[in-house]
């Protein structure tokens, strides 16, 4: 395990799944007691919608932020204890709050409230800015920056996520992505509707970010104790104001996910640990990843993915 270079991998919304960390809390009182904190924080019976849903109500971003950033804590935790260490840290989206906790920039109960209120505010302004977001496969960026290029301001649809080279997420509100959705088709691209319930990382919701200022500044940021990689830059940033001011626009800024997967690669990295619900960071990097190049990828959200895991990395 030591000569590895390892990632941990943080997903963000979108990866939720009834049942999703129950395993863990069932297994092990520590789980359970993360889980009763994230309630506490969050004010919201999350221990219920994870385990037993109904999905609608789990996906409401109030809900979903707090449910999934628990879930992340509870299976990082196992990881964890179970001996790994991480070299590098980064998150998708929402998962970069569990990376930031993961990295030790922010305390788990910090962490817990600020993606609660972020989830609020972001529940606030998607009721206010109906909107959605759509993942379009089999363009570059490039073809789809030249389809939105004519679409005016207040059409307010624009690049949320660059997944990988053939899969860019886009948010808008729902008639600017109907029309998107007719051209990607005529120019071979497909568009596919995702999971959840606002534009996140667009205009539409930009009226959170004074509010979520506020909270930012009211949680103390540490310096990393292990480099993670930033949404909005796709590099490392050492200095707690930085990122403090750097999360404030994340909420509205593209998510370079892409630039990052590259970066840490460059970087050295041999092994890729999703940790979290379902295995969506680890389908993008079978995309993104050369099948030569000698990586390997896991994910761990059960107690069962996790001895699989520390089994393949103790063979390696």
């Amino acid at each position: 395990m030591d000569n590895k270079k390892i990632a941990v991998l943080f997903p963000g919304q979108g990866s939720q799944y009834i049942g999703m960390g129950r395993e863990f809390v069932e297994a092990a009182g520590d789980a359970a007691e993360l889980m009763e904190l994230a309630e506490s924080a969050s004010g919201v019976p999350l221990q219920r919608l994870c385990f037993e849903g109904p999905i609608e109500e789990l996906t409401r971003a109030v809900n979903l932020q707090p449910a999934i950033t628990a879930v992340n804590l509870i299976c990082w935790q196992a990881v964890q204890k179970a001996g790994i260490q991480a070299d590098y840290f980064a998150g998708h989206s929402l998962g970069e709050y569990s990376a930031l906790c993961g990295a030790g920039v922010l305390a788990i109960e910090d962490t817990l409230k600020l993606v609660s209120e972020r989830g609020r505010l972001s529940d606030r302004e998607g009721r206010a800015n109906p909107g959605g977001m759509q993942a379009i496969l089999g363009l570059t960026l490039e073809e789809v920056e030249d389809i939105l290029a004519p679409f005016p301001e207040e059409a307010k649809v624009c690049v949320a996520n660059h997944n990988s080279a053939m899969q860019v997420v886009i948010s808008g509100r729902h008639e600017s992505l109907e029309q998107v959705d007719a051209i990607v088709s005529e120019r071979g691209g497909k568009a596919i509707t995702l999971n959840v319930s606002i534009a996140n990382h667009s205009p539409l919701i930009a009226g959170a970010v004074p509010d979520f200022e506020k909270a930012l500044a009211a949680v103390f940021f540490n310096a990393p104790q292990k480099p993670v990689l930033l949404n909005v830059t796709a590099a490392e940033e050492a200095d707690p104001e930085a990122i403090r001011a750097i999360m404030a626009r994340q909420i509205v800024s593209r998510v370079r996910w892409f630039e990052i997967i590259n970066s840490l690669m460059a970087k050295g990295v041999t092994t890729f640990i999703e940790v979290g619900p379902k295995k969506v960071l680890s389908g993008l990097n079978k995309k993104i990843i050369p099948k030569k190049a000698g990586f390997t990828s896991y994910q761990v959200d059960t107690p069962e993915s996790l001895a699989a895991c520390l089994e393949a990395l103790g063979a390696g």
